[in-house]
């Protein structure tokens, strides 16, 4: 489990004994600075190399690092900030796999996070920022102060960021959004949601510029080439800092018939027929997922059931299904922790999103052995190729209905393109996510110390 915390400080930690432990010195990259002598650090996305640089007879500075430090804390130590870890929502997903990950190939784990919720044992030690989850215009400048206060006491090796969410100066941060192109949609219709939406996203855009430009020198690592792409072009200044690590999907958890035995109980409970077929879409944000133009196509593909997993306005969604006269057709079972279940009962996934930055919940049903039915958008486009493992739709219900027509008239169809869904997902394991950071990691530490040598 993540060790637990004590009271009286911005942010607290105890050992597995309870006892406090001292904060130990900090690393980080040194500046880039322009008609210096370079040293290859990381392959870029393109295959190119990212490059640091330092003036010579210039001192390495370390943010947060006590003057005098000169040692470079080994490899292992790492420092990972963030909202949020644990078993529900893909970032937080992502994050427990990646620290169990990196715990396996023996770095000490050091997590700065409002909540963490890992399985016992995990090994990694948690220190907590205590604040407001919600409303987003309160918690984020609140975690923005509290975070980077601190992430200044505990860091300590190497330091990711999820995001642009402290004020200091860290070695990687991890972008999986760039907000300046993604649009904030409301979940809901009311006009207070919505101006709490719109004034959030304004933050969001405004603390991203501030933390990036703060980290100049830090590795930005994107969750897809599209998103890395979009740092580029919108933060160009970064742009020999930006590399391409994917996300990472457990491919033994999502499997063809892992969970076969208890999702057809789960299936039985929802009351969908044997010999219905039945798609799903698992996602939150349904405005900008494209819940509504799957609904209407529902409306014309007669052969499907739909099961909707995650969070949304499921009481003006419910009335629009009815009102399209598909609600006796559509299955509601909000957020859970049982994905793998959803994708083992279904026949077919669909996505008809407006963005995305990787789309974790495509890869995850690919893994699965489904057949995806999903737009051409970020992190999409690196895995499905139209025809030959999955189905490249608009958000549009004409395009999905006409592909749901025909994956319903044709069984072979949907078999191929589910296995070769599933052979292309493998690619992308947990394996490889955690030994692209460790590969990092290990590039800045050594770059550290022959700069220190």
């Amino acid at each position: 489990m993540c060790w637990g915390s004590a009271r009286g400080a911005p942010a607290s930690v105890a050992t597995a004994t309870g006892t406090p432990t001292a904060a130990t010195p900090a690393l980080t990259t040194p500046a880039l600075v322009a008609g210096t002598a370079r040293e290859p650090l990381w392959p870029t996305a393109t295959g190119a190399t990212a490059e640091m640089t330092q003036a010579p007879g210039s001192e390495l500075a370390a943010p947060g690092s006590r003057p005098g430090a000169t040692a470079t804390p080994p490899a292992r130590d790492v420092t990972i900030v963030a909202h949020d870890i644990g078993a529900v929502r893909g970032m937080e997903r992502q994050l427990s796999a990646l620290l169990a990950g990196l715990v396996g190939k023996g770095h000490r784990v050091r997590v700065i996070a409002r909540t963490c919720e890992l399985p016992p044992g995990s090994g990694v030690e948690f220190h907590r920022v205590r604040g407001p989850g919600r409303p987003f215009l309160i918690a984020y400048p609140w975690f923005l102060l509290a975070g980077s206060l601190a992430l200044r006491r505990w860091r300590r090796g190497v330091v990711q960021a999820t995001g642009a969410i402290v004020l200091n100066r860290v070695d990687v941060v991890a972008v999986h959004y760039c907000h300046r192109v993604a649009v904030p949609t409301p979940s809901r219709s009311s006009w207070p949601y919505r101006l709490h939406v719109k004034l959030a996203g304004a933050l969001k855009r405004a603390g991203e510029s501030i933390c990036f430009r703060a980290n100049r020198a830090a590795a930005m690592a994107c969750v897809s080439d599209g998103v890395a792409d979009e740092i580029r072009s919108h933060y160009p200044w970064l742009a020999e800092r930006v590399l391409t690590i994917h996300n990472g999907i457990d491919t033994a958890a999502f499997s063809p018939g892992a969970r076969a035995a208890e999702a057809a109980p789960l299936r039985r409970s929802l009351g969908i027929p044997d010999d219905r077929l039945l798609a799903a879409f698992v996602a939150s944000e349904w405005e900008r997922k494209g819940l509504a133009p799957l609904l209407r196509a529902l409306a014309q593909a007669t052969d499907w059931e739909l099961v909707v997993a995650g969070g949304g306005d499921e009481r003006g969604y419910r009335e629009r299904a009815d009102a399209l006269g598909v609600g006796a057709r559509v299955h509601w079972l909000g957020v859970t922790e049982q994905v793998p279940l959803v994708y083992a009962m279904s026949d077919a996934f669909v996505l008809p999103t407006s963005y995305e930055t990787f789309s974790l919940v495509t890869f995850e049903a690919a893994a699965s052995g489904l057949p995806v039915l999903v737009t051409p958008v970020n992190g999409v486009r690196e895995l499905i190729e139209h025809e030959r493992n999955g189905l490249l739709i608009e958000a549009d219900e004409r395009s999905i209905a006409s592909a749901l027509e025909l994956l319903a008239r044709d069984g072979a169809l949907r078999e191929r393109l589910g296995s070769a869904a599933r052979a292309s997902a493998l690619a992308f394991g947990v394996e490889r996510m955690v030994d692209a950071h460790h590969e990092l990691y290990e590039r800045i530490v050594g770059a550290l110390t022959v700069a220190e040598g």
